[in-house]
C-alpha cells in the first residue's frame, strides 16, 4: 500500500509505523507502538548481561618449603575456585635463600598441576617472574 495511507491507518490506530526492512523490494513496515518496542529491547539487554558468568583470575601465593596442612588447605581452595569456573594464578614466592632453590618451586607447581589435571588445563605453564615462579590454570 502507499506509504501515505501506512501512516494514515496507523495514526487511526493510535501505533507508528516502523520501516522493519527498508532495503525490501518492497520496503516492509509494521504498525506498532515504538516506545514499548524500544523498552523491551533495552530490558532484553540488561536481562542478557545479567545472566552473563565473567571469568574472574583468583590468586593462591604459595612459599616453596610449604607445609602438607598448608598445601592440602591451598589446593582445597583451588578446586573450589576452578569448580565455580574462575581461572586460578598459582604463584609461588621466593625470598631470600630459597631463589637458590628454585627446582623446589617448580616440582611444587608441577604437583598442582598433576593433582588438578582431570578439572583444569594449564593456561600457562610455570614460568620465572623475577622473585616469583607463576602458573595460571583455567577450568576445563
Amino acid at each position: 500500500m502507499p506509504t501515505a495511507r501506512a501512516i494514515e491507518l496507523a495514526a487511526d490506530v493510535g501505533l507508528d509505523l516502523v520501516a522493519i526492512s527498508p532495503n525490501a523490494n518492497p520496503p516492509v513496515c509494521k504498525f506498532l507502538d515504538l516506545g514499548k518496542f524500544k523498552y523491551q529491547a533495552q530490558k532484553k539487554a540488561a536481562d542478557a548481561r545479567k545472566k552473563q558468568k565473567v571469568i574472574e583470575v583468583k590468586e593462591i601465593k604459595m612459599r616453596p618449603n610449604i607445609d602438607t596442612h598448608d598445601y592440602d588447605v591451598k589446593m582445597r581452595s583451588v578446586e573450589k575456585f576452578l569448580d565455580e569456573g574462575d581461572k586460578v594464578k598459582v604463584t609461588m614466592r621466593f625470598r631470600g635463600r630459597e631463589m637458590a632453590h628454585q627446582e623446589i618451586g617448580l616440582q611444587l607447581l608441577l604437583k598442582v598441576r598433576d593433582e588438578v589435571e582431570e578439572k583444569a588445563k594449564v593456561e600457562s605453564s610455570p614460568r620465572a617472574e623475577g622473585r616469583q615462579m607463576v602458573m595460571v590454570l583455567a577450568p576445563r
